[in-house]
């Protein structure tokens, strides 16, 4: 069930950046929808490989280039789906650096007090 949630929450971001960002176009809530969930998978599978194999320049920069490794997973999310658009690599990274700042605070909302 909180999966469930966390999923609405994050296509509830995704609609609201893609109507903020003149760069980002989503074709209504089902397709927020379809994008929370296809950049969880591509968190969850491609990811973790393109962080391995960019260690390198991640420890360089100081884990800098991990907001380009976001923008490499939303612009992959941008060829899969037809309904939602990406207009360049920038926008891409606002996107995911916005994206990340929202769903952290969206899901703050999520988080009981453990007392």
């Amino acid at each position: 069930m909180k999966l469930i949630l966390k999923l609405l929450l994050n296509a509830i971001a995704v609609f609201i950046l893609a109507h903020l960002l003149s760069g980002i176009n989503v074709e209504g809530y089902v397709g927020a929808i379809i994008v929370a969930i296809v950049l969880s998978i591509l968190n969850l599978l491609v990811k973790p490989i393109l962080v391995i194999f960019t260690l390198p320049a991640t420890i360089v920069t100081l884990g800098l280039f991990l907001l380009v490794i976001n923008a490499v997973i939303i612009l992959i999310a941008d060829k899969l789906i037809d309904g939602f658009s990406v207009a360049n690599f920038w926008w891409a990274l606002i996107f995911g650096v916005l994206l990340s700042i929202l769903q952290s605070i969206l899901h703050s909302l999520l988080k009981e007090d453990k007392k």
